[in-house]
């Protein structure tokens, strides 16, 4: 048996060496932590809401609107918010000729996300649509980035009748196996996700932002409008858990979507970079436009996964040929005909 010297206190000698490099931890700790309120707080006092909340279904939701016309509805990816769209130049655009309504997504930018239930894509789906409804909304064509392509085709599913068409950008639609999905989802982890997001988790991501970004906009380079997107506000505790948690599901979800995609009858345009590093575009947007005999497939050479900053124009075209097909597809709708075999005759006669 091994026989320990005790000092003073009655303690053995050997845990000393433990106390220095444990107070520092936590004092380094503790620092993170001050840092970490500290840019929240800055981030939020900076990049205040800039539309209006509506409470559906106990959940507080941030939206934008802009302009008249056909409603337009889009969908941010993950870690994203309104701000993405705002810096692509993509709701101006869009603002002329559309009724354009924008969420954060619950958990993102100013939108809540209660903890006491699963945000699947189809949750989020009966979310927004429950909000769109509240605010009027009918018939909209909906837009989905990245995993916001997941909450659209959801709510195409979920309410065939409702979506008019859909337009879908740079989309993740087949389960594959990711090993950035377990590193992404870290701080989703209880308790210790919990720490991580208070601490540690913002101050690395701010230090991996730039490689961060020329890698979704890889391999052009990164738009300049996108340096006005709020850093900080996606670095805050709430927003990387809501990150954090989506990219726990996107696998998962993609398998519960995946074999129904057969069943959408509306218009849909599927678009993406050719050259996406996030989702490769053979494996899923190719793939989709196969699945789906009423598709349009539009990828763009030398493009990545930041397709509406890369390509807006041709985002906007993508959306205009979403809203003629689904016209051309109303008009050339048969009509009810009345049945003419001899049964009807005869009671007609």
């Amino acid at each position: 048996m091994m026989n320990f010297k005790r000092n003073d206190a009655g303690l053995p000698r050997h845990s000393n060496r433990w106390r220095g490099p444990a107070l520092v931890a936590l004092g380094a700790l503790a620092v993170s932590a001050f840092v970490v309120r500290s840019k929240t707080r800055q981030a939020e006092r900076l990049n205040p809401p800039s539309g209006q909340f509506i409470e559906v279904d106990g959940v507080r939701l941030h939206y934008i609107e802009r302009g008249q016309g056909q409603p337009l509805v889009l969908l941010h990816g993950n870690g994203a918010m309104i701000e993405d769209f705002a810096t692509s130049g993509l709701i101006d655009q869009a603002a002329a000729h559309y009724r354009v309504i924008v969420f954060d997504r619950p958990g993102f930018g100013h939108s809540d996300r209660p903890r006491n239930k699963i945000w699947t894509p189809v949750a989020q789906a009966e979310l927004l649509h429950h909000a769109l409804q509240r605010l009027g909304v009918e018939r909209p064509i909906v837009a989905g980035h990245s995993w916001g392509t997941l909450v659209a085709l959801a709510m195409a599913l979920e309410f065939p009748s409702y979506v008019r068409s859909l337009v879908l950008l740079s989309g993740y639609y087949f389960p594959t196996v990711r090993l950035d999905v377990a590193l992404a989802s870290s701080p989703a982890i209880p308790v210790l996700g919990d720490l991580m997001r208070h601490t540690i988790s913002p101050l690395l991501g701010r230090l991996m932002w730039p490689a961060l970004v020329r890698k979704i906009f890889s391999p052009a380079a990164v738009s300049p409008g996108f340096e006005a997107f709020p850093v900080w506000m996606a670095l805050r505790p709430s927003q990387l858990r809501a990150s954090a948690a989506e990219s726990a599901l996107m696998i998962p979800s993609a398998m519960m979507l995946f074999r129904r995609y057969r069943e959408l009858k509306m218009p849909v345009v599927i678009m993406a970079g050719a050259d996406d590093r996030i989702a490769d575009a053979q494996r899923n947007s190719a793939r989709l436009h196969d699945e789906l005999a009423q598709s349009d497939l539009r990828l763009t050479p030398g493009a990545g996964h930041m397709i509406h900053h890369l390509a807006p124009d041709d985002v906007m075209a993508a959306i205009d040929s979403a809203e003629q097909s689904s016209a051309l597809s109303a008009v050339s709708a048969p009509p009810q005909t009345l049945r003419t075999d001899a049964a009807v005759l005869q009671k007609m006669n």
